[in-house]
């Protein structure tokens, strides 16, 4: 009551206001929830005539402070973000409604301004009367000055709005008005409108107030031309929008604001780096460390989220606290995902001076609720010149450095490494493309005979998968069998390697016949654990016609060691079937040696590592030439062969013979090559 004179009686403004708000309580609830109650309500606001200049900004304040705890729900998030949309929805019909009042006001005065000028005397008079009407009873500030800017006349309501005198403002020129912080187009619009360039035109624009405040107006300037069409007066129509600016400002503070830490969110530092980007010199750097707290999810699940969201409070008040300054934005991304932007830095050092402030600020421990919380994060860091990059160029390396500080090891930082970041690139460019190049035909496989030391004689062969990448040339297996592995990729891909394995052996099977060697095919431990090995070894035999002593399959020692019942069975299967079965690299992986005759094994493939010391040509290393004797000594009293890996001259050879090795591998016999270089080693041809 008081902010608004309207012609109705108590009883009526009473009831009037209350159907305004049960309609409004009526749309809070409302499912699905609109908005557009809230446009109506302020539209009949003005329609009732509640247009006093504390109207709304009082009626926002009171929804906002007292209607959810009048209805008992004042904690309640959602009613809250509903009730703010609301707030906003009434704004904006108040504010069209009342502008649709005002231009209906403006073009009436207009019309009136007009009318005068082609009316004989009495009819001028009477017109004079009519404007004089609506000029001093207008709602909103109107006031006429002369071509040169001399203010003429102010009506009432603009003397209230900026706290002068008709005789005050008869002072000034329109130019006196001119805010210091007004839009350069305000002003040129305004001189092309007294050089008879253009009628109106409308714009933002503040005001001060005799009391020395600041008025927000929605400003209309009309150009009054005399009967030859000649510039002769201008009319302004001041509407005042502070309530309606604030609330705007209040509202773009909570998008751009997060609510739990308060600090700048995701949209308001995009707009931040965005900023940067367009206002950028030839040499001007920027910097980014993008942090992300380790073990937060462990906090949050068993603590609570209430624990894990006073910790982040906590977090972000340090971050703030400790990276301050101008050029200096904290922002939180999300999550337990920080970010911090350093503008005009001047090298990599500015940066981790940054980062090493902030894990300096992080490990003090945080008390929360009675648990004393140690809390470490890791950090992606970026720093260059922005001139050839772009934000999203940024943002990406700091994210994937991000990871890198994690997969480092947690609670420190990390440099963005272009080589690094060029390796990655390569590593998912592969990973992406793998599978269509199992349909391509791209992969193919080589041959390294597997040869009986006491006569040289080739008794097998290892297939060894191998990549011809249209990009990258030729790729041996260790740049993509991780990636197959990591992909699900491995199972078909070994199945096909397998397949073009035994082929190969049933092609030197008939041409070579008792002399054929076997085939020994990698099985990885995926493959291992398919539930279709056995069933794809037995089918790819048969449809090869290939007896299964002809096959080897060749497993690593910590992959058959760690099997659990399910493989270990297909591998006792694969073994009752006659396919031979061999640890690779065996030495390496801290096997039970006591569970290893308890294993469907024929073969134990050294690891090549422990042939380093055999291999100078006048001495040998005693601790290797031991470890060698005992692994034989071992795999014979087992009853399995022995393989040495990794053969290079021929003293390393004559040394496994003496210490009981039965088949050697490597570079002195052969380098893995085409099924052809294998014929000629059958024949005798090398």
């Amino acid at each position: 009551m008081g902010s608004s004179y309207v012609p109705m009686t108590r009883a009526e403004v009473a009831q009037h206001l209350q159907d305004l708000t049960e309609m409004l309580v009526e749309a809070l609830y409302a499912s699905p929830f609109r908005t557009a109650p809230g446009y109506e309500i302020g539209s009949r606001l003005v329609d009732a005539h509640f247009t006093g200049t504390d109207t709304l900004g009082r009626t926002i304040q009171l929804l906002g402070d007292d209607l959810l705890a009048e209805l008992g729900v004042a904690g309640d998030a959602r009613l809250q973000s509903r009730l703010a949309a609301l707030q906003g929805a009434l704004s904006a019909g108040y504010a069209r409604a009342l502008r649709e009042r005002t231009l209906a006001e403006q073009e009436a005065i207009r019309a009136a301004v007009l009318d005068a000028r082609d009316q004989a005397e009495a009819a001028l008079r009477a017109s004079e009367a009519r404007f004089r009407a609506m000029f001093t009873e207008a709602a909103i500030g109107i006031g006429i000055a002369a071509i040169d800017g001399r203010i003429l006349d102010v009506n009432q309501a603009l003397q209230d709005m900026l706290g002068f005198s008709v005789e005050e403002m008869r002072q000034y020129n329109v130019r006196d008005l001119m805010h210091p912080e007004d839009a350069g187009s305000v002003w040129r619009l305004y001189d092309q409108l007294i050089a008879g360039e253009c009628d109106h035109y409308r714009a933002e624009k503040r005001f001060h107030r005799a009391d020395g405040e600041q008025v927000w107006t929605h400003l209309t300037l009309s150009l009054v031309r005399d009967d030859h069409g000649e510039p002769q007066y201008q009319v302004a129509m001041i509407e005042d929008v502070t309530d309606r600016h604030l609330l705007q400002n209040r509202l773009r503070y909570q998008a751009l604001h997060d609510p739990l830490t308060g600090l700048p969110n995701r949209a308001l530092f995009l707009e931040r780096l965005g900023r940067v980007f367009n206002n950028r010199g030839k040499h001007l750097r920027a910097g980014l460390c993008y942090l992300d707290l380790d073990g937060f999810k462990v906090i949050n699940d068993s603590l609570g989220h209430d624990t894990g969201d006073q910790l982040l409070v906590e977090v972000g008040r340090r971050l703030d606290h400790s990276v301050s300054g101008a050029g200096k934005l904290v922002a939180r991304m999300g999550g337990d995902e920080f970010v911090i932007l350093v503008e005009g830095s001047s090298g990599e050092q500015d940066i981790v001076d940054v980062a090493d402030r902030v894990l300096t600020e992080l490990e003090a421990p945080i008390r929360i609720g009675g648990h004393e919380l140690s809390v470490s994060a890791s950090i992606g860091i970026v720093e260059r010149q922005l001139s050839g990059t772009t934000a999203a160029d940024l943002m990406r390396d700091a994210d994937i450095t991000l990871y890198w500080a994690k997969a480092d090891g947690k609670a420190r930082w990390a440099l963005y490494d272009p080589e690094r970041n060029a390796r990655e690139v390569a590593r998912f460019t592969l990973s992406a493309t793998m599978p269509r190049a199992l349909e391509r035909d791209e992969f193919y496989v080589e041959y390294q005979p597997l040869v009986r030391l006491e006569d040289s004689t080739v008794v097998g062969v290892e297939a060894l998968v191998r990549w011809q990448h249209p990009e990258f040339g030729r790729l041996a297996p260790d740049r993509f069998i991780e990636l197959a592995e990591e992909t699900g990729l491995i199972v078909p891909l070994g199945r096909w390697v397998l397949r073009k394995a035994c082929e190969e052996a049933r092609r030197w099977l008939v041409e070579f016949g008792d002399a054929a060697p076997f085939v020994s095919v990698n099985l990885a431990v995926r493959q291992s654990r398919d539930p279709e090995l056995v069933r794809d070894v037995k089918r790819i035999l048969d449809e090869c016609a290939l007896p299964p002593h002809h096959l080897q399959l060749e497993l690593t020692e910590s992959a058959i060691m760690g099997t659990a019942d399910e493989p270990l069975e297909a591998l006792r299967a694969l073994c009752d079937m006659g396919v031979r079965i061999a640890i690779d690299d065996f030495g390496t992986g801290y096997s039970n040696l006591a569970y290893l005759k308890h294993l469907p094994v024929h073969e134990l493939k050294i690891a090549g590592s422990f042939m380093e010391g055999l291999r100078a040509e006048n001495e040998e290393d005693p601790v290797d030439a031991q470890i060698v004797a005992t692994l034989v000594q071992l795999a014979h009293a087992l009853s399995l062969g022995v393989t040495a890996e990794g053969v290079e001259t021929p003293a390393q050879a004559a040394r496994l013979l003496r210490l009981g090795c039965d088949t050697g591998q490597g570079w002195f016999f052969a380098r893995p090559g085409p099924p052809e270089d294998i014929d000629s080693l059958l024949r005798g041809d090398l």
